[in-house]
């Protein structure tokens, strides 16, 4: 059995010294492919040196909505940057206005960069957004996001965020906080994404599902995420794998190739 964690930040100072033990944690709970992001264009060389150095490990590259500081990069910047082995998606990027208040022209302009060089290059997008989910849904429809595809990481929405994003072609990603006692709606959207659309994540260190909430997360906690979601589905967790697995190399398609060079 094979389980992805398809979005996770391991360049974080939450793991420093500890790649070799959270990866052997992972072989231990079936996980064998980690997509680790970036959220600078500064930090974005750990990430790439981490799946440089470790097969398991996939890169995806971006600034983070919220991320402020350091260099900007252009759409140009991000599509050259996109060509480094290993790189499979842009992103993380979207929109934020929980963390980020006033003028936010910025924000926007950093997302439609981030969907241009992913249009080009024919790279998948990572999607964050808090408190900005129709803007998010919007901004992608205007810009054309479903020429690249992508995925909505760490899903908190409704079923109608849900239903637009899967009607643009767009995947449903669930980390721990689908296992948490108040995330009804979080899910509802987890029973009805069809199965061929769902994938399972950490986004560690943040959100460590039950039984671990409050503690660091790391990668091989994504097994109680699809063991929760496989029950709610009423599933086994074999089935729910295999359909993750297949899910994450269809949308990151260059993982794929990877794999089978």
């Amino acid at each position: 059995m094979h389980i992805v964690d398809s979005h996770c930040h391991l360049n974080f100072p939450d793991f420093d010294g500890r790649i070799d033990e959270v990866l052997e944690n992972c072989r231990n709970n079936d996980v064998h492919h980690l997509l680790c992001i970036s959220t600078s264009w500064e930090n974005q060389q750990e990430v790439l040196k981490l799946s440089a150095e470790h097969a398991p490990i996939y890169a995806a590259i971006g600034k983070h909505p919220t991320t402020e500081g350091g260099f900007e990069p252009t759409a140009d910047d991000l599509l050259e940057a996109s060509k480094i082995d290993k790189v499979v998606a842009i992103g993380e990027t979207g929109l934020d206005y929980f963390r980020s208040s006033g003028n936010l022209d910025w924000q926007h302009e950093r997302f439609h960069h981030h969907i241009e060089a992913a249009r080009q290059c024919k790279k998948p997008l990572i999607i964050h957004t808090r408190a900005a989910a129709e803007d998010t849904m919007q901004t992608l429809r205007d810009k054309k996001a479903e020429d690249a595809g992508g995925v909505m990481h760490c899903f908190a929405e409704d079923w109608d965020i849900a239903k637009q994003a899967l009607d643009i072609g767009f995947y449903i990603s669930f980390s721990g906080i689908v296992t948490f006692k108040s995330a009804s709606s979080v899910q509802e959207v987890a029973r009805k994404v069809p199965l061929d659309r769902l994938l399972v994540e950490t986004d560690a260190p943040y959100l460590a599902p039950t039984p671990h909430r409050g503690k660091t997360n790391e990668p091989a906690f994504v097994r109680h995420t699809a063991e929760f979601v496989a029950e709610l589905r009423g599933i086994e967790l074999e089935e729910l794998a295999q359909a993750t697995t297949n899910n994450f190399f269809k949308l990151f398609s260059d993982a794929k190739n990877l794999l089978q060079s």
